[in-house]
């Protein structure tokens, strides 16, 4: 503002000294065209009713002709004429400040000789006033620019900087573990979506940690069971007062136990090459027909025993892009679900079908179903409907979640349908 103030003064201080030269090179041209002392007297009558003033002098100085009263300052500019003044004449004096007139004089050229000056003076106060108005115009625009400043800054204090601290605050409490931030209802623009993501962060962070907490007391608890069986039994077994027929037993048991135990143990390393992005999906066209017969004829042992009956309903034409031995775990584990929580003398119903360009495969009991508070859970790792962890029941609780992860990896969905005491559907869509 203060560059743009003295750019402003200079203008109009230029304007108003290239004003009073033209005005005095115009008076100037008229008298070279007629010198008269009509024209003359003219001139000093136009001048008379302006704010400037005009004298006309001989070339030895002497005053031929003024508009009004001729003062000592302005004599005393006059006296500072310098020699070859142009034809177009010059300025005598500028100092706007200081001086009381501002000055300029003209040459009057009749036939190749100089036969007067135009000079022409202008009170210094105009000008002075003038840059008075533009002083309070400035003053007035920097106060209101000062005042527009601030509210900008206590805006951006208020809605910007001050929301970002309070942000970084609750990034720090989150990097320390503490997970309950607790952030100023956010606005609709880019900094609330920073917060609306700082305050899910730390939700999905809580959640993440409750689920390692509970992974992790699962873990024990699974390896622990296991473990005490087996150490249990081994302590029995050898003791030497138990019988051979005895020992047999508690060996079974042992290694039934140690198979439990193996078998989780791989299911968690499978789990964790999931979620490493590591597990490998090498799919490839599979005829759909004979790959789930061939999986029936695998757990139909199992059925007999119980006395189920397994039905397959599939076209002979079908066929899906999949990796068989992955899919086959999939199946598999839904197929085993089914049989342990079914009785006897009871159905599984296996349907394969193409439904609007996605494959439908349907797995269908009529077991003793699922509640519906524990639908939503169970994909969940280690989560178990059956609560009483059962030796003839006690799986390991990650078959589902590895279900669900193989069944996603192959670009699927699966769903579950259930109602107590009347069966449970497994749909997976391809």
């Amino acid at each position: 503002m203060f560059f743009l103030h003295n750019n402003i003064i200079h203008s109009r201080v230029h304007e108003e000294l290239s004003s009073l030269q033209t005005r005095g090179n115009n008076h100037s041209e008229i008298l070279e065209a007629s010198f008269h002392e009509e024209t003359i007297r003219h001139i000093a009558m136009m001048e008379a009713r302006t704010d400037t003033q005009v004298i006309l002098t001989k070339p030895d100085g002497t005053i031929y002709m003024s508009s009004n009263k001729v003062e000592d300052e302005m004599k005393k500019i006059m006296k500072t004429v310098p020699k070859n003044i142009p034809h177009t004449g010059l300025i005598l004096e500028d100092d706007w400040k200081n001086a009381t007139y501002i000055a300029s004089i003209s040459p009057v050229t009749v036939g190749n000789k100089i036969t007067g000056y135009v000079y022409m003076f202008q009170t210094t106060q105009k000008i002075k006033d003038l840059i008075s108005g533009l002083n309070q115009h400035f003053l007035i625009a920097g106060l209101l620019s000062l005042m527009f400043m601030i509210i900008i800054i206590v805006f951006l204090t208020r809605y910007v900087t001050h929301p970002l601290i309070e942000m970084s605050e609750a990034t720090k409490r989150i990097s320390k573990g503490d997970f309950s931030v607790s952030l100023p209802k956010p606005g609709k623009d880019e900094i609330g979506e920073l917060g609306e993501s700082i305050k899910v962060l730390a939700s999905d962070l809580e959640i993440l940690k409750n689920e390692r907490n509970e992974f992790l007391a699962s873990i024990s608890h699974e390896l622990r069971t296991p473990l005490t069986y087996i150490k249990g039994y081994a302590d029995i077994a050898r003791r030497p007062e138990t019988n051979s027929k005895d020992r047999e037993k508690y060996l079974g048991i042992i290694f039934e136990e140690t198979g439990k135990l193996s078998k989780l143990v791989k299911e968690l390393f499978n789990l964790a090459k999931m979620d490493e992005n590591t597990f490998s999906i090498e799919k490839e066209e599979v005829h759909l027909l004979p790959y789930f017969q061939g999986i029936i004829e695998k757990v139909s042992p199992a059925l007999k025993e119980t006395q189920m009956e397994i039905v397959l309903e599939c076209p002979d034409h079908l066929y899906a892009k999949i990796d068989p031995m992955r899919f086959e775990q999939v199946i598999l584990n839904l197929l085993d679900n089914a049989r342990k929580y079914s009785e006897p003398q009871t159905k599984i119903v296996v349907v394969v079908n193409r439904i609007n360009g996605a494959v439908h495969m349907i797995v269908q009991d009529e077991g003793k179903g699922i509640p519906a508070e524990d639908l939503p859970r169970i994909f969940e790792r280690f989560y178990r409907v059956d609560k009483s962890r059962t030796r003839a029941l006690g799986g390991t609780g990650l078959g589902l979640s590895i279900v669900k992860q193989l069944v996603e990896a192959h670009g699927g969905t699966i769903e579950v349908t259930s109602s107590p005491n009347v069966g449970t559907t497994f749909e997976i869509i391809l």
